[in-house]
């Protein structure tokens, strides 16, 4: 008995269910940053500027998939519209300082965990179980 196979007509885009739907993808990332959508407001982008973050530039890069409407970037960073008249732009860091940021992250919390666990030792909180995966 010969098997029917499902075909699709010969140029036909392929076709990707909507649950896959990805506004905010971006694409043509360098593997050497790591990347972030930062909304336009209160001064963000500044912040990030200063913190190391750059903005990409619309050639490089693009944000969402073929079946989202995004708007054409205005000026040369690549930017989308996230909602009630609010811009987002695509901001990247070099991977090794985001590590170096994520380590300084981790060691604060580290740091405050350790507080808790020597105020429940004196007694002070009563019962501390803290445990990590």
């Amino acid at each position: 008995m010969a098997e029917n196979l499902v075909k699709s007509p010969r140029g036909r885009v392929k076709r990707t269910p909507i649950v896959g739907r990805s506004r905010l993808h971006v694409k043509n990332k360098d593997d050497n940053f790591v990347y972030r959508i930062v909304n336009d407001t209160d001064d963000r982008v500044d912040v990030f500027k200063e913190n190391g973050w750059e903005p990409v530039q619309a050639k490089d890069t693009s944000v969402g998939d073929k079946r989202v409407e995004t708007s054409g970037p205005s000026g040369s960073v690549a930017e989308i519209s996230v909602g009630g008249g609010t811009k987002a732009i695509v901001m990247r860091i070099k991977r090794e300082w985001y590590e170096e940021d994520q380590a300084a992250k981790a060691a604060q919390v580290d740091a405050i965990e350790q507080t808790m666990k020597e105020d429940a030792l004196r007694g002070t909180y009563g019962k501390l179980d803290l445990t990590r995966d």
